[in-house]
Order: structure tokens, then C-alpha cells, then sequence
């Protein structure tokens, strides 16, 4: 069976747990391409209310133009998604997205294994956050 996220629960407030997991991808060469505070938008599309969820766009750029080089078709599953979930007050879901989960779609084993390499930068950088 294909991992297609690694989780971790942490203990922290919301917007600290979300400097952490930016800051820890960081170090392994992530850079933060976009921010989607899922909870607002879903407020104001729908009125309705879920838990503060903020998905980050995460995109490891030399890794990136690896995997865009071997394969264009690799464009429609960039950047790597980390979800930053409050599943109660002070306990934080971390959430992000297997690199080569999302590269097996593709069918392409030289993605495949470039996604490998990727995924434990990810692996490291959530052990950090």
C-alpha cells in the first residue's frame, strides 16, 4: 500500500505549530510557495465552521526541477501540501504529503525514486517541527 502523507501530533498552540513545520522544512531545503487558511475560506464560500486547518505549499526547488526536467507532467502535483490541523486546544495535527505517493501516478520509476529522496526530507523535517 502507497503512503500518501506522513503524520505527527504535536503539543502547541496553532500558529506556533505552523512557524514550526515552516521553519523545519526550511532546513531541509523547503521554501513555502503558498498559504490557504482552509477555515476562512470554508467560513466565507459556506458559512459553515471546521477546525483552524491552514494547508502550506511546500516546494523543495532543486528537487523540483529534477522531477520537472525527468517529467513535465510531474507540474500537476507540485508543490507538496503540509497541512497544519488543531485537533483540540494545544494538540496540533502535522500532515504532509508523501512525494512518492503522488510520483507513482505517474507511472515514472526515475520520479519515483527522486520522490524517495524527498520524502525524507519531509520525514526529517516533521521529526523536527
Amino acid at each position: 500500500m502507497t503512503t500518501i502523507n506522513f503524520k505527527r501530533e504535536i503539543s502547541d498552540s496553532f500558529d506556533s505549530a505552523i512557524a514550526r513545520i515552516t521553519k523545519s522544512l526550511g532546513t531541509e531545503g523547503f521554501g513555502i510557495l503558498t498559504r490557504i487558511d482552509m477555515h476562512s475560506k470554508i467560513k466565507e464560500k459556506t458559512g459553515k465552521d471546521i477546525v483552524p486547518t491552514v494547508i502550506l505549499g511546500a516546494c523543495n526547488p532543486n528537487l523540483a526541477y529534477e522531477a520537472y526536467t525527468a517529467n513535465s507532467d510531474v507540474a500537476s502535483l507540485l508543490p507538496c501540501n503540509a497541512v497544519v490541523r488543531e485537533i483540540a486546544p494545544g494538540r496540533i495535527s502535522l500532515e504532509l504529503a508523501a512525494p512518492s505517493g503522488m510520483m507513482q501516478i505517474l507511472g515514472d520509476a526515475k520520479l519515483t525514486k527522486l520522490a524517495l529522496e524527498a520524502d525524507a526530507l519531509i520525514r526529517r523535517a516533521m521529526d523536527k517541527a
